[in-house]
């Protein structure tokens, strides 16, 4: 399986579960990933959705509290999940904070020295993992969807959004929605991509979404009881870039809900039938 380790497997609703690591070219160094194949994949080449975690998170955080695999195995569709950044690279102060570095890759190609040598995790998401998961699981790769949470949201919306032709569908849970005008996002950019801040525009949804529009409706749930909402994830920013251009887009303010796992959990069924139904698989 060209280069690929299996860590461990499980059986999880009829299907697998299973998680690996590979030695990444993109990202210079071994990276995880997690995938989830229905079972449905015993017998045919599947859809395939990638889900991008939030900060902190690895390549676990999704598959063991979301309770997507029922649903996916309900629908047949492959679960692919990576890592959120690149490990263990020998970057100086990549593990001191939460919010960048380790855990904390945000989903673009770091342009600055030391991280631009690991941190290209734009590129790995939408070209070198792909490219794995064809070359060793039974995938139609023409049939992708794309979802996150928190920063995986906003790296779902990018990669979709300057991808329109590699995926079919995106969706995102509290996605860290105009990352420019944001601490979490400003810190990230500068650090990774330097101080001009016409490139950060390359990866804000919000901004993004005024020149390319997306061929699908968007779906996007949000808490009200999110404690990181006015700060950080300004959704309403996106909503209106949305409206100005005419794109559709379904952004649900879920009453009482919060950030966690426990969010997601309420939610995830409508978003995997969301990709369900774009991918053909209802």
């Amino acid at each position: 399986m060209n280069n690929l380790q299996l860590i461990s497997e499980y059986q999880s609703f009829g299907g697998k579960l299973g998680f690996y690591s590979h030695l990444s070219s993109t990202c210079n160094g071994d990276m995880r990933f997690a995938v989830y194949q229905p079972p449905q994949a015993t017998q045919q080449s599947i859809p395939v959705l990638y889900f991008l975690s939030g900060l902190t998170c690895t390549e676990e955080n999704f598959m063991a509290k979301a309770g997507a695999q029922r649903y996916a195995a309900e629908y047949g569709l492959m679960l692919v999940v990576p890592d959120t950044s690149p490990r263990n690279t020998g970057i100086a102060g990549e593990d001191d904070e939460g919010d960048f570095g380790t855990g904390a890759g945000f989903y673009v190609d770091a342009t600055e020295k030391p991280w631009r040598s690991h941190y290209q995790m734009y590129s790995y998401v939408v070209q070198e993992l792909p490219a794995l998961i064809a070359a060793n699981f039974p995938v139609q790769s023409d049939k992708q969807g794309i979802f996150g949470h928190s920063m995986g949201g906003h790296g779902a919306l990018v990669c979709a959004l300057k991808n329109p032709h590699l995926y079919k569908s995106v969706s995102a849970f509290a996605p860290i929605a105009a990352p420019i005008s944001c601490p979490w996002g400003q810190k990230a950019f500068s650090l990774y991509l330097g101080t001009n801040q016409e490139t950060w525009r390359g990866y804000d949804a919000s901004e993004l979404i005024k020149q390319t529009q997306y061929h699908s409706p968007i779906l996007i749930d949000q808490g009200t009881a999110d404690k990181f909402l006015v700060e950080q994830l300004l959704p309403e920013v996106f909503e209106e870039a949305c409206r100005a251009v005419k794109q559709p887009l379904t952004l649900r303010y879920q009453e009482g809900y919060d950030h966690s796992y426990y969010f997601i959990a309420s939610f995830i069924a409508d978003h995997i039938r969301h990709h369900a139904i774009a991918l053909g698989k209802i």
